[in-house]
């Protein structure tokens, strides 16, 4: 048996990067790959073969951190060469360039992968756990890093899904649907990417789902509906003869002359209805896949067995050792933040090297820095990662800066890039000292109000849009709250009214948590 301390599932971004962060740190580790290249998955998804993730290559921008904040499909690394800009021009880039980039990372920096590894057996033991691959080796690990992403489809249940055509065999040429009525189930984006690929040919579409359309452009999640697929909503809002329907399939059969029959339950009508048509086909999304691991570590789950079920630090709840990675992260922050994408999970992942290297005995947060305990000193600081940082600006709310004072209150630790749901559970139990959160937010709203005309400026409490906000805790409870409106390039650095306001509040509670301590 092969012992390797780190073990990592899958050989995709994630895959890669943790390898890559793992390498630099002189850590040992291994990856095990099913396919015969990095990021296969790619090599077959999405279907039509365009991604969604924008790729821009002309930011303004000198330096790398901001420079990501716009480039969502590079994964952390300090070679220019290896920036996914230098690798196409296309805004939204084909998946074959993401396949084409993700193989050039693996290679440049020798990472430790090996390929065509089919892993069929996942069992713990009491060092750690078993990996047996379909060629009969087993591999002993320390940490397992499950990195499979969701690489099933999610299939629905309802009778007659048999007759039906899955997202992952379909024809994707608009000729082979020539003059058909195409019924199609899902209402996420890989739906509305099908449905506008087959406009030109069919005779009618029907998108099918339970859930209330979202558009990314209002909900700021850009796992929702985009613009670039959502071309198929003016055939419908326009009467073009296509529609879009809020119900359930129930069942789809067979007709008397051949044609296909689906039945679809509508709840705020509490009527069922059938539509005639030639094709079923189901964009319903994707899976986790959890056959290989038995009944010693099999992870707990959640969103109907789709996701593991996971802690703060990315670590399965019931499996000690054993971590997530890559779009398997979104379990905790699911359609809230980015964690579902390269552009989020790559800073997750960063994060997670980072608090496993403080559970190994690492002094300090890695990457902190100390700085003197005023106003002055923290304002440039503050505003110069606010305004550049691409953990805090793409995974709002979810990844953010941490400032500690130190005991007798002259200077703080300054720690970026501290996942926030681990500073709520680890860091801010009874008894905890002084501490501040800095995140990039988006204000609360129900969601009725109109993306485009947001209120802003006088009369407005809080900005809706992406803003700063600081909190400052004292035993662990939330004693203050400060934030700065919202920058239409997020950007903070420019306006002095903003220095001189972050910098009166610091000094006031600094001065009050010096205060405190003094007292205690």
């Amino acid at each position: 048996m092969r012992q390797i301390h780190n073990l990592i599932i899958g050989a995709g971004p994630a895959g890669l990067q943790l390898a890559h962060l793992l390498g630099r740190q002189g850590q040992e580790y291994l990856v095990l790959e099913r396919s015969d290249h990095a990021g296969s998955f790619f090599s077959h998804y999405p279907r039509h073969g365009r991604l969604l993730s924008i790729n821009k290559r002309y930011t303004g921008c000198s330096d790398l951190e901001s420079r990501r904040r716009y480039d969502w499909n590079s994964l952390l690394c300090d070679d220019e060469d290896l920036q996914f800009t230098r690798f196409t021009r296309d805004y939204f880039p084909s998946a074959e360039d993401l396949v084409a980039y993700l193989v050039a990372f693996a290679e440049r920096f020798e990472l430790h992968v090996e390929y065509r590894r089919v892993v069929t057996r996942v069992c713990a033991r009491d060092q750690g756990f078993e990996v047996t691959t379909e060629d009969g080796e087993v591999f002993g690990c320390a940490r397992l890093f499950v990195a499979t992403g969701m690489a099933r489809v999610n299939l629905p249940e309802f009778p007659g899904v048999e007759l039906c055509e899955s997202y992952d065999r379909f024809s994707v040429d608009p000729e082979d649907y020539v003059d058909q009525r195409v019924f199609i189930v899902g209402k996420g984006n890989s739906a509305f990417e099908t449905a506008n690929e087959l406009v030109p040919t069919t005779k009618k579409i029907w998108v099918c789902g339970t859930r209330t359309i979202k558009l990314a452009w209002a909900t700021h999640y850009v796992g929702d509906l985009r613009a670039v697929n959502n071309d198929f909503l003016d055939t419908y809002q326009l009467k073009a003869q296509n529609n879009v329907l809020d119900g359930e399939v129930r069942s789809v059969r067979r007709g008397d002359e051949g044609e296909l029959v689906a039945s679809v339950w509508f709840s705020s009508r509490q009527q069922q209805l059938e539509y005639r048509c030639d094709r079923v086909l189901l964009c319903t999304g994707f899976r986790t896949d959890f056959d290989i691991f038995d009944e010693s570590c099999t992870p707990e789950r959640r969103l109907g067995d789709r996701l593991p079920l996971m802690t703060c630090e990315w670590e399965s709840v019931n499996v000690p050792n054993m971590f997530f990675v890559g779009t398997l992260m979104q379990s905790r922050d699911y359609h809230k933040t980015m964690s579902a994408f390269i552009h989020g999970f790559r800073h997750n992942v960063d994060a997670l090297v980072k608090l496993l290297a403080v559970r190994d005995g690492h002094e300090g947060w890695p990457g902190q820095r100390r700085l003197p305990a005023t106003g002055p000193a923290l304002v440039d600081t503050l505003l110069e990662r606010l305004s550049t940082s691409a953990p805090l600006l793409l995974q709002p709310g979810f990844i953010g800066d941490v400032i500690v004072p130190s005991a007798d209150g002259s200077t703080v630790d300054y720690r970026p890039d501290v996942p926030v749901d681990f500073v709520r559970e680890r860091l801010l139990g009874e008894g905890a000292g002084s501490l501040y959160l800095v995140t990039l937010e988006y204000g609360e709203h129900d969601g009725s109000m109109d993306p485009f005309a947001m209120p802003r400026g006088v009369g407005v409490v809080e900005d809706f849009y992406l803003h700063p906000v600081i909190r400052r805790y004292e035993g662990g409870a939330l004693v203050d709250r400060f934030w700065l409106p919202d920058d239409l390039d997020n950007d903070w650095r420019e306006l002095l009214e903003h220095r001189e306001s972050l910098g009166r509040w610091l000094e006031a509670a600094l001065g009050a948590s010096s205060m405190g301590r003094d007292l205690g």
